[in-house]
C-alpha cells in the first residue's frame, strides 16, 4: 500500500510518500480501507519533535480516519466487514491507504454524514462537545472563542450560539473572521493586532467565559477579560504555553465523560444538521508535507484532509 512515512524528525519535507507492506488485523482489531485521514497540529508537533508525544521512527502520523472496514480479526464480529466506519488509531497509522484499528474505537458512520464529515468531527467534535457541557455557556453570556477559525474553534462558536451566548470570535485572518460571523458570532476580533483587549473590552464590558485554545500571551490576555468569577476553559496550548488560571477565576475541568460517546454525539449532531464540521482543504495523501506546512503557517480555515 502507498503511505507517508516519517524516517526522520524535522520539517515538512520529512513526510515522504512511500511503498510499504499493507498491515494485517490482529486479535480485537478491524483493516480499514482509507476513505479520508484527518491532519492536525499536534501531528506537525509530533514530525518536528516538538510534541507532547514522540513517534518511533520510521512512523506513520495521523490518528484519525474513515473507510470501509476490510476485513476483522479474531474475536471481532463479521458483521463489521463493509460498514462504513471512522476511528481513532491510538496517534499512528492514519496516513495510509489501509489502517488498522480497534474493533473498540469504530464507529459506523451515521446515514447521510460523509466520511470527509465525519473524520472532520471525530476528535474536535468530542473535544468541543465535551468543552461546552462543562463550561456550560448560558443565554446572554460573552464568551469568547480563540482560534475560531480552526476545526475546535468553529465547532465552539455554533454550540455556543445554540446555546444563546454572544460569542466573540478571536482569530489571525480575515477569512477566519468571516468564517465566524458566519457560524454565529455576534463579534470578531483580530487577535495579532495590539489593542484587540481594548476592543473586546469596550464592546462588552467583560467576559463570562473563555475558551483557551492557544495559550501564551493570547490565553494570558484573554483571561485578563474576565470578569471576577468568570470561567476559562483551558484546552490548547497552539501559541505558546498553556495558560495558569488565575485565582480570581474559575478554571473549568474536563468533563467526566467517555471519550466515544461524546464522538458518537457530535457524529449525531452533524447527522442531524446541527453542527457543521468546517473543511478547509482535501488533498491527495502525496501532499501531507503541504498539508503541515499550511496547518503550521496557519493559512488554513477549519479541518485538514488527505485522500489516498
Amino acid at each position: 500500500m502507498r503511505a507517508v512515512v516519517l524516517r526522520r524528525y524535522g520539517g515538512p519535507e520529512e513526510l515522504v510518500a512511500e511503498e510499504v507492506p499493507d498491515p494485517v488485523a490482529g486479535p480485537g482489531q478491524v483493516l480499514v480501507r482509507v476513505a479520508v485521514a484527518g491532519v492536525t497540529f499536534v501531528e506537525t508537533q509530533v514530525r518536528a519533535d516538538r510534541g507532547p508525544r514522540r513517534a518511533e521512527l520510521p512512523a506513520v502520523l495521523g490518528n484519525g480516519v474513515a473507510g470501509t472496514v476490510l476485513a476483522v480479526g479474531e474475536g471481532v464480529d463479521p458483521a463489521l466487514t463493509g460498514t462504513l466506519v471512522v476511528s481513532t488509531l491510538g496517534g499512528q497509522g492514519g496516513y495510509a491507504e489501509l489502517a488498522v484499528a480497534r474493533a473498540a474505537d469504530v464507529i459506523a458512520v451515521p446515514e447521510g454524514l460523509s466520511p470527509e464529515h465525519a473524520v472532520a468531527l471525530l476528535a474536535d467534535g468530542r473535544t468541543a462537545l465535551g468543552l461546552v457541557s462543562a463550561a456550560a455557556p448560558g443565554p446572554g453570556e460573552w464568551v469568547l472563542v480563540e482560534a475560531a477559525g480552526g476545526g475546535v474553534g468553529s465547532l465552539l462558536v455554533q454550540l455556543a450560539s445554540a446555546a444563546g451566548a454572544r460569542v466573540v470570535a478571536a482569530a489571525g485572518s480575515a477569512a477566519k473572521r468571516e468564517l465566524a460571523a458566519s457560524l454565529g458570532a455576534e463579534l470578531t476580533v483580530d487577535y495579532t493586532r495590539p489593542g484587540w483587549t481594548a476592543e473586546v473590552r469596550a464592546a462588552t464590558g467583560g467576559l463570562d467565559l473563555v475558551f483557551d485554545g492557544v495559550g501564551g500571551d493570547v490565553g494570558a490576555a484573554a483571561q485578563g477579560l474576565l470578569k471576577d468569577g468568570g470561567r476559562i476553559s483551558v484546552y490548547g496550548m497552539a501559541g505558546g504555553p498553556m495558560t495558569t488560571p488565575d485565582p480570581r477565576v474559575k478554571a473549568v475541568a474536563w468533563p467526566d465523560t467517555d471519550l466515544r460517546e461524546l464522538s458518537r454525539a457530535a457524529l449525531a449532531e452533524a447527522a442531524a444538521g446541527r453542527l457543521r464540521p468546517v473543511i478547509g482543504a482535501v488533498v491527495p495523501l502525496e501532499s501531507a508535507a503541504s498539508a503541515h506546512a499550511a496547518i503550521e503557517a496557519r493559512t488554513v480555515v477549519g479541518k485538514t484532509l488527505l485522500v489516498p
